[in-house]
């Protein structure tokens, strides 16, 4: 601190305008509270601005190139041309009006926004520097909601042809081939857009399979697809170091006892995400920051300085945008003095993978070892009038509820829309809905959702559309 400078007040003051940022801003300014809100880049955060709000738009985009290219349609012939740029500069409106609509609320709420770079200077302060000047912030609450960014491997340092997430979503135009280090769900959907844009492309796995962490039998129908657009796919295989070569880059891995390379236009390395925790100064503020980086919360998102709440992916738990909204709404009503507590018992999470797949609550080998004996209930796209008609018959939809009771524990959909039929299925849960409860719920007719009836009709060994064991 600078001795003589005058030190501003907030009740709440608030790092990071991401996801988790901005909404628990919001939510706090709604609770009368006064909110300061720093941001040293972008309203929106990585989530807005590099990766979720773009990164659907491309894939949106590349869907669309698709069946232009080729109808799925009999009778109906297409052609269709691309224009990437045009595409991206389409992509940047989509951002600019979705950040543009973050300013306009935090506006609306009276939120103070400020653009700069803060960090803790002492218990109860922190300094926040903008591009002209520095200024000194006392504030009666605070949270922590700065995010995460790319790791970066060791001897293939982002720069160049080695990209992060970020930079493959700006690149001007599409790649002609691609190597993807990690098969998680950003490796696959970025690879099979690309792969759908023209590339050829190689993902490098280092587990056994795709999307390790999701069952097997929601993965499969994402790897046939794969096949189909002539992606790569190796696994148990880990990338050693790469050089650019004239027309690309050429990158070294080693796949059981043996080297082998490959060469593509572009790297783009997708192992995960590190937690922005290392340059707040969270010691000089008490803050006790746990493994790899992640600050331990209680229920309320509260850390070791009772002042001072954590949110989003410097926190425990899935590192998702909604997790970090939902957290960010609980610490600001903790603020406000209300009794809230995060409940995790059922965070949807969503691959946007063609197809989709979209999982909530437990899977079957949870529920099993929780409640021990269970129900499963499944229905097939290809039995729905409405995905045949859509000419989208491949998935279904999955359905984990407790034997005794039949309560709801878990649901898993694969499939067109898959990220949409899961918020009923995230409903259904949370309210304790039983299997009986979903299939007495009328769906309309013909859609997808209906497929959510069916597989609870399944499971209470009663099915129209499907023939019974």
């Amino acid at each position: 601190m600078v001795v003589g400078e005058l030190t501003e007040e907030t009740d709440v003051l608030i790092i990071g305008g991401g996801p988790g940022g901005y909404v628990a801003a919001i939510r706090a300014a709604q609770l009368g509270r006064q909110v300061t809100l720093v941001e040293k880049e972008d309203l929106g955060g990585v989530c807005l601005n590099r990766g979720c709000i773009p990164s659907k738009a491309l894939i949106s985009a590349a869907h669309h190139y698709e069946a232009a290219s080729e109808s799925v349609y009999p009778g109906i012939s297409t052609t269709a041309e691309l224009d990437y740029p045009k595409v991206q500069r389409w992509k940047q409106t989509v951002v600019d009006k979705m950040t543009g609509g973050v300013k306009t609320l935090l506006k609306g709420n009276k939120v103070t926004v400020i653009k700069g770079e803060a960090f803790f200077s002492r218990a109860g302060e922190a300094r926040v520097m903008t591009e002209t000047e520095g200024h000194n912030y006392r504030f009666e609450h605070c949270i922590v909601a700065t995010g995460s960014r790319p790791i970066e491997l060791k001897g293939l340092p982002f720069g160049g042809r080695i990209l992060s997430s970020s930079e493959a979503l700006a690149l001007e135009e599409a790649p002609k081939s691609l190597i993807v280090i990690g098969g998680g769900y950003i490796g696959v959907e970025l690879g099979q857009t690309f792969a759908k844009f023209g590339a050829k492309v190689t993902i490098i796995e280092g587990t056994g399979s795709l999307l390790p962490t999701i069952e097997a039998q929601l993965t499969r129908l994402v790897q046939r697809s794969l096949k189909k657009y002539d992606v790569d796919v190796v696994v148990n295989a880990f990338a050693k170091s790469a050089k650019e070569t004239k027309d690309g880059v050429e990158l070294v891995y080693t796949a059981g006892d043996a080297e082998h390379s490959v060469t593509a236009e572009y790297i783009l390395v997708t192992v995960g995400r590190r937690p922005n925790t290392d340059e707040l100064g969270l010691e000089a503020a008490g803050v006790k920051v746990g493994e790899k980086g992640l600050i331990e919360v209680d229920a309320q998102c509260r850390t070791s300085a009772p002042n001072i709440y954590a949110i989003g992916d410097i926190v425990p738990g899935l590192a998702l945008a909604h997790k970090a909204s939902y957290e960010g709404k609980v610490a600001a009503e903790a603020i406000a003095g209300e009794a809230s507590a995060v409940d995790y018992r059922c965070i949807p999470a969503v691959v946007f993978s063609d197809p989709e797949i979209a999982t909530v609550g437990l899977t079957e080998e949870e529920a099993k070892s929780k409640y021990g004996e269970v129900v499963v209930g499944r229905f097939n796209y290809g039995a729905n009038g409405r995905a045949v008609a859509l000419a989208a018959d491949a998935g279904f939809v999955k359905l984990v509820a407790q034997r005794e009771g039949g309560v709801l524990a878990g649901a898993q959909v694969v499939g067109m829309e898959a990220s949409n039929l899961i918020a009923e299925l995230a409903l259904a849960i949370e309210m304790g809905a039983t299997l009986e409860d979903v299939a007495l719920t009328i769906h309309a007719h013909p859609t997808l959702g209906e497929m959510t009836m069916e597989a609870a009709e399944v499971a209470l060994g009663r099915p129209i559309h499907v023939v019974g064991k």
